[in-house]
């Protein structure tokens, strides 16, 4: 297992990137570090060493630096990774962290400043510099007994799982967080305006769901997702990371080649970014 050698969020900073381009850099699993309006954000990272990982972190959170927007999409520790989001917190002081409003306490107790937590909820625009956030429910669940649910019954009527959309006025990228797919999402992604979704491929099935893993779309959904909303790219994630909860890219290549060819697929490289340009007038 390999470390990328400094920290994405640095050579990120040094980017001049026009309204409309994006760019984007896997961090492995969910983790994105991104380049948009401006602003360096980073989205579910997972730096945290575990010796289940099948992929080493992508860097340590020490090396945060320059990192405007932190996001997490639910409590899963591959996506809210409390061991490494106050570290972070240090390395970047002027860094905000965008979380599910009813996680915002357990990211406070974990040690990064409450004020600056920002709790999200689907359709409360979060604008900040440059850039502006929808939050996107999700549907996913703590563990089996609440699956597959928006976690509002836990919450007080509050959606405890989300993705993002992340706008910069001309382009705009939607992270799913973990998510199956549900009615009336490909319309919500439509009525945004999503140019390029990142979706899980991982699946789910019986054997582990039997352990007690929630799981997500698979890639024939995150196919059919992705051209029902109207997506320009499809880049996969959340299939590298443990060797019991595998996705396989090629599949979701074959299922876009063979029915979705109008849809181009991006595998993104942990090595560096990838950048997508919109031009103001589509």
């Amino acid at each position: 297992m390999t470390r990328v050698a400094a920290s994405p969020t640095v050579a990120l900073r040094g980017l001049d990137l026009a309204p409309g381009t994006i760019a984007l850099w896997w961090l492995g699993q969910a983790g994105f570090a991104v380049r948009a309006g401006g602003l360096v954000l980073l989205v579910d990272p997972f730096l945290a060493p575990m010796a289940e990982r099948a992929s080493a972190p992508a860097f340590d959170p020490e090396d945060a630096i320059g990192v405007d927007v932190v996001m997490c999409s639910h409590e899963h520790y591959d996506h809210l990774d409390l061991a490494s989001l106050p570290t972070i917190a240090r390395a970047s002081p002027g860094a905000r962290f965008v979380v599910p409003r009813p996680l915002v306490d357990a990211v406070a107790a974990a040690g990064v400043p409450r004020a600056r937590l920002v709790g999200a909820q689907p359709d409360e625009r979060i604008r900040l510099d440059g850039v502006t956030l929808h939050p996107v429910p999700a549907r996913h669940g703590v563990g089996m007994a609440d699956a597959y649910t928006f976690g509002r019954e836990l919450s007080n009527g509050l959606y405890r799982y989300l993705g993002y959309v992340i706008d910069d006025g001309v382009a705009r990228v939607y992270h799913a967080g973990d998510t199956i797919v549900y009615e009336g999402q490909a319309e919500r992604l439509r009525a945004l305006g999503a140019d390029v979704a990142l979706l899980p491929i991982n699946g789910r099935d019986h054997f582990r769901e039997a352990a007690g893993v929630v799981g997500n779309m698979d890639h024939r959904e995150a196919a059919r997702l992705a051209e029902e909303a109207g997506v320009d790219v499809l880049v996969p994630m959340h299939y590298d990371t443990f060797a019991q909860n595998l996705g396989f890219p090629a599949h979701l290549v074959d299922v876009v080649r063979h029915q979705h060819p109008s849809l181009a697929v991006l595998i993104p490289s942990r090595d560096r970014p990838v950048l997508y340009a919109k031009a103001a007038n589509g």
